[in-house]
């Protein structure tokens, strides 16, 4: 079983390496600005799925406020970069890590809840902060605060004339999290949050801090998430409390993951390289017109995806390795 298991961690890291070698020359022989707009929203909603999915999906912990690390990520690096001139690079660190800072600090008092009262629970403190920025006139408020343009460099993750160099922002971020991910299956972490998830007692009798164990899940998904805000900041050059600390992008972080297959290595990277296409096309062409029908969309896969195939996405590829093998 061990061998096995060595194999096909292996075989999974040749796969990746193999697939980010296609995405870095990727773009290059593409100019469309739309078509690799696309490609870094993807890829960036790709990393968030995967950080959400350390929470949502190996820890079973069920998160519908995700997009309240999101806009932490991106208030500090935006107001470290806007006040005191510091470069985002830096900024993302920091709203990571006060983006997990904010998830310890939710994690502390709803943990304690279990179930959809959890699930309930991240909404309610998701929306305190949306309020919360809305009414925050220190932070922009309802306004928002637009990003000053300091020059096309790499030290201020600004380039005005290409967004390739975005891309590639976008694809280390969703390759670093994936190879996160990829470690945390094989280590201990890891295993303490598969049987957290699967039986809180049965790990406990084991000698799981189970506690312990989901504030570790919490604050790495919400330092992730964080970045990815900062990023996206970044990226966009501005930000408002609808753009960032909405209910609506809370769901939107999840969605790929829950569609790809929660809990799985390659379910938020395939979740998102369906929706996230699906929507931004639906957005483009149907415009002010097809209001909310991104949000039909989401609903029929979810529900098709739910019937068909309830693990997810990433479940086809055993599917696909049983029909090779001639299994029934």
């Amino acid at each position: 079983m061990v061998p096995s298991i060595t194999r096909r961690r292996r075989r999974e890291l040749v796969i990746a390496a193999v697939l980010l070698a296609v995405l870095i020359v990727l773009p290059l022989p593409i100019h469309d600005v739309y078509t690799r707009n696309l490609f870094i929203i993807t890829l960036l909603f790709a990393g968030l799925a995967q950080a959400w999915n350390i929470l949502g999906g190996y820890c079973g912990q069920i998160s519908l406020g995700h997009s309240l690390y999101f806009g932490i990520g991106a208030y500090v690096s935006t107001l470290m970069f806007v006040n005191g001139h510091i470069p985002p690079p830096v900024g993302m660190i920091a709203g990571g890590l006060v983006a997990a800072a904010g998830a310890l600090l939710v994690g502390w008092p709803v943990f304690r809840l279990s179930g959809h009262y959890y699930a309930i629970a991240t909404v309610v403190v998701q929306e305190i902060g949306y309020l919360l920025a809305l009414n925050w006139d220190l932070i922009g408020g309802a306004s928002g605060v637009f990003i000053p343009f300091r020059g096309e460099s790499w030290l201020n993750l600004q380039f005005r004339t290409d967004k390739l160099p975005y891309f590639y922002v976008a694809l280390g971020f969703a390759a670093v999290t994936w190879a996160v991910a990829w470690w945390l299956e094989g280590a201990r972490l890891g295993f303490s949050w598969r049987a957290v998830k699967d039986d809180v007692v049965a790990a406990r009798s084991l000698g799981v801090r189970v506690f312990r164990s989901k504030m570790a899940a919490a604050a790495l998904s919400g330092f992730f998430t964080g970045v990815g805000g900062a990023i996206f900041a970044q990226y966009v050059g501005y930000i408002d409390p609808d753009s960032i600390l909405s209910g609506q992008l809370a769901i939107l972080i999840a969605l790929p993951a829950v569609l790809g297959g929660v809990g799985t290595l390659w379910g938020p990277f395939l979740g998102a390289a369906v929706l996230i296409p699906l929507r931004e096309v639906s957005s483009s062409y149907l415009g002010a017109s097809g209001n909310g029908f991104d949000l039909m969309l989401y609903g029929i896969l979810i529900m098709a995806v739910a019937l068909l195939r309830p693990q997810g996405l990433a479940s086809l590829g055993a599917v696909f390795r049983r029909n090779a093998n001639g299994a029934p």
